[in-house]
């Protein structure tokens, strides 16, 4: 038995914060309350001080495997989402080979259920990302994926989303949606802006996003579906969101810690590093990210997770991938830029990196409770650190060098220790 001391416990399903202490056997929490340090426990872990609170959940990662290994693998991935505090990670379709078809959906799953922590993943909607021929959604949701994105390409046929909007509603799972329109972008990764305009040329304008937001809120409107919007930048998308949640649309959206903590000028600080697809974008924008997260239209806060290796991100600017590593920093960052600045309290950014993500899914995990599942982080709320190691095969961070507040001190999943630091 391991007994986890004199924690602040943290749950975001009860509304719990309180100092409590947490009996765990086996796989299990079995006790929540106040208890003596006897012999009876193998392993007591001190949490005087120290934040207890359910394993992080992050439903927008890539871990690049199969395919693109070389960037990062499960195993890899795994291990920097242990070191953040997450205990659950959904990846997304975009490997090589795609996940749009059995065979490579069961590799991958068998491949996850190796890792230290549960990695999960959602199949491709349209074959090869083609966005005009649908996957066999119904086998593949059978066999195990989580739900469904073609991310890193949107789908701008109407018609056929429309149809896989129908598709997956019958399977209750949702469909998770890049929205951006190549056509309204210049170079994708900068900002259309005074930042790319001092590099020479045309970026991606907010309307690029927040155009094709507002048309699948409809869709969503229209079907009934599971839609999920994803990785948020611009402040109209915020409104569009805002606007189809008032109508009665089944939509929820993400937004990434990098985006409502930095601005476009980070580009000009970091150059590729900061380079994201979607882009960061403008102060104004960040605000509306905040603010759209304080009043509950962001429901959640993914990382996005995309390594790069150095070489590629060493590229010139308009030639180097978008994307950046971003598990190991999420809570640190979220700390620093959200509850410390009073934006969210820290049950609140607890909720919308743990139960949000979880319910939108459907997964049984998100909250401590007796009986559940003995996934749990232990973090230093308090504590300062310095960004400068990574256990991520990749290290294409804007965060690198930066002092962040929230130090990840245990991740515990199936109530093994996955990370200690």
């Amino acid at each position: 038995m391991i007994l986890i001391k004199g924690g602040r416990v943290i749950d975001p399903k009860t509304g719990t914060d309180a100092i409590r202490d947490i009996v765990i056997e086996g796989e299990r929490i079995t006790r929540i309350g106040t208890f003596d340090s006897s012999g009876e426990y193998e392993t007591v872990l001190d949490a005087t001080g120290k934040i207890v609170a359910p394993g992080l959940i992050d439903i927008h990662v890539h871990f690049r495997d199969p395919g693109l290994t070389y960037k990062e693998d499960i195993q890899s991935g795994a291990a920097a989402a242990a070191r953040g505090g997450f205990t659950t990670v959904v990846c997304m379709a975009n490997t090589k080979p795609i996940i749009d078809n059995e065979e490579t959906a069961r590799l991958v799953l068998d491949t996850a259920a190796k890792a230290p922590i549960r990695v999960k993943t959602v199949a491709a909607v349209s074959k090869g990302f083609g966005g005009k021929e649908l996957t066999d959604l119904r086998a593949l949701f059978d066999l195990g994926v989580a739900g469904f994105s073609d991310d890193g390409i949107p789908i701008m046929d109407a018609g056929f989303l429309r149809k896989a909007m129908r598709a997956v509603k019958e399977l209750n799972a949702p469909i998770c949606l890049h929205e951006e329109d190549p056509s309204l972008i210049g170079k994708p990764g900068i900002n259309d802006g005074r930042v790319s305009a001092s590099l020479g040329f045309e970026g991606a304008p907010n309307v690029a996003e927040s155009a094709i937001v507002a048309r699948d809120c409809m869709l969503a409107l229209d079907t009934g579906a599971k839609v999920h919007i994803q990785h948020l930048s611009s402040a109209e998308s915020v409104a569009a969101i805002r606007m189809a949640k008032a109508m009665g649309a089944s939509v929820t959206t993400e937004v990434t810690p990098q985006h409502v903590s930095l601005t476009e000028e980070a580009v000009l600080e970091r150059g590729a590093i900061a380079k994201l697809n979607p882009p960061l974008r403008t102060e104004a924008d960040r605000v509306a990210l905040v603010e759209g997260l304080k009043d509950g239209t962001i429901d959640m806060i993914v990382t996005d997770h995309a390594p790069h290796s150095a070489e590629e991100k060493q590229r010139p600017i308009t030639e180097a991938p978008s994307g950046l590593t971003g598990l190991e920093t999420a809570l640190a960052v979220c700390i620093t830029h959200l509850v410390n600045k009073g934006h969210l309290s820290l049950p609140a950014l607890i909720e919308k990196m743990t139960l949000a993500p979880a319910r939108l899914y459907g997964f049984d995990s998100g909250f401590l409770a007796e009986g559940c599942k003995a996934d749990i982080v232990i973090f230093d709320d308090k504590e300062q650190w310095t960004v400068k190691d990574f256990a991520s095969k990749s290290s294409n961070s804007p965060f690198i060098g930066c002092t962040l507040t929230g130090k990840v001190n245990y991740t515990m999943c199936n109530g093994r220790v996955v990370y200690r630091a």
